[in-house]
C-alpha cells in the first residue's frame, strides 16, 4: 500500500492507464479478428459485397492499430507487424491467383 500522496497518486493513474490500454487492445483484437473473418467468408464465396466487407473491416482495424500507437498502447513496430498480418491476408483474397 502506498504510504505517501505521490505514491498514491501514481497507483491511480496506473490503473487509468491499464483500462485505457485494455480498452484499446480489446477493440483491436475485436478489429482484426473481424477482419480475418471476413477474409474467410470472401474465400469462400467471392463477390463484390464480400470485398467490400473485407475492405471496410481492414481500414476500421487499420484506423484502431494507428490510434493505439499514437495514444502509446501498442509500441509502433508492434502496430506495423499486425498491419503486416491483416494486409497479408486482405491481399491473399482480393488479388486473383495467377
Amino acid at each position: 500500500m502506498a504510504n505517501n500522496k505521490a505514491a498514491k497518486k501514481r497507483i491511480e493513474i496506473a490503473e487509468r492507464n491499464r483500462l485505457r490500454n485494455r480498452t484499446y487492445k480489446s477493440a483491436l483484437r475485436t478489429l482484426m479478428k473481424r477482419c480475418f473473418v471476413a477474409c474467410d467468408a470472401c474465400s469462400q464465396e467471392p463477390g463484390d459485397t464480400a470485398r467490400a466487407s473485407v475492405s471496410a473491416s481492414m481500414n476500421a482495424a487499420f484506423s484502431k492499430i494507428d490510434k493505439a500507437v499514437k495514444v502509446g498502447v501498442l509500441h509502433r513496430n508492434n502496430g506495423a507487424h499486425q498491419k503486416s498480418r491483416l494486409s497479408a491476408a486482405v491481399r491473399k483474397v482480393l488479388e486473383p491467383s495467377n
